[in-house]
């Protein structure tokens, strides 16, 4: 009865253990849908295009660049702050250049603040959506496509906001194995004819 007792307990905690890493592994995607659905901690939302309904009030909308720690690129918005009006499309851009000597990947994560406006700022196109990779002295202008939802001026929190910030820190990534590829390619290539 004892070794029965033992095997039923052993049992369930090896349930618990694999529950709770089928949850940790879970909780990352289900956080990022999360966050895109309700705009929470300034997720922005992706849109097919344009808003459609374009309001007569205006919002400001300013742009912030930075990189993580130990990423050697600069990387900054080409400008600083837009006026636009309320589900009119804005085109911005910013800059990204490779001061090093090797090729280096980047993936940009980005937020919204304040955060109520998240769920409002719709992004239809942005170099975010993908990873970046430049090669050694490129600098490159990556456009971000985006309207703020008309639907903003009727929400309980949203509807005061006049600002916008719009941020991206850039981090850097392996390089896509295509172009980790192409690069050893070239590094055998350059040893052969040396030889």
């Amino acid at each position: 009865m004892a070794i029965e007792k033992q095997n039923k307990t052993l049992l369930m905690l090896v349930g618990v253990v694999l529950f709770m890493g089928a949850m940790a592994w879970a909780s990352v995607p289900f956080y990022n849908w999360f966050c895109r659905v309700t705009g929470f901690a300034g997720t922005t939302n992706v849109a097919e295009g344009p808003a459609g309904e374009i309001l007569d009030r205006t919002i400001k909308v300013r742009f912030d660049g930075s990189v993580n720690r130990d990423f050697p690129w600069e990387f900054k918005p080409a400008q600083t702050e837009m006026t636009l009006r309320i589900g009119e499309d804005g085109l911005a851009f910013y800059e990204a250049y490779n001061p090093t000597d090797r090729p280096i990947a980047g993936q940009a994560s980005y937020n919204v603040y304040p955060y109520e406006a998240g769920g409002f700022f719709n992004k239809v196109e942005c170099f975010c959506f993908t990873e970046q990779v430049l090669m050694p002295g490129e600098r490159v202008q990556m456009p971000v496509s985006f309207f703020v939802d008309p639907e903003i001026v009727d929400d309980r929190d949203a509807k005061y906001t006049k600002h916008i910030t719009l941020s991206y820190t850039f981090y850097e990534i392996d390089l896509p194995e295509d172009v980790q590829a192409a690069l050893d390619d070239k590094t055998a290539d350059d040893e052969t004819s040396v030889n």
